[in-house]
């Protein structure tokens, strides 16, 4: 998954295309992520002792990955890796497709 946690993205599809936020949680097995402040759906909650009363809680729920672009200097980008170094000292790095800048 090339999209990791406190990254900022913006949705480009669903309910709520057009709107960013930061990754708070990432969930690599199901490909899916959880934006702060994104599909946000209402919970509600039965009262759990005599006397207290249930509630609506809104509460953020995972989207798929490929619903998110990264957003590197503003606008959002494609992802994709690069190899930097010889031998031993090889390293991985996540760089922006069209610039090919780091992130």
């Amino acid at each position: 998954m090339k999209i990791k946690k406190g990254d900022t993205v913006k949705v480009i599809a669903g309910k709520d295309k057009g709107k960013e936020g930061t990754i708070s949680r990432v969930f690599p097995k199901k490909m899916q992520v959880l934006v702060e402040g994104v599909h946000m759906v209402q919970r509600h909650k039965r009262a759990t002792r005599r006397g207290s009363q249930g509630q609506v809680v809104s509460k953020p729920m995972p989207i798929d990955v490929s619903n998110v672009a990264l957003i590197v200097k503003g606008k959002p980008v494609r992802v994709g890796y690069s190899v930097e170094g010889e031998g031993d000292t090889q390293k991985k790095v996540r760089v922006a497709r069209p610039s090919g800048a780091h992130i």
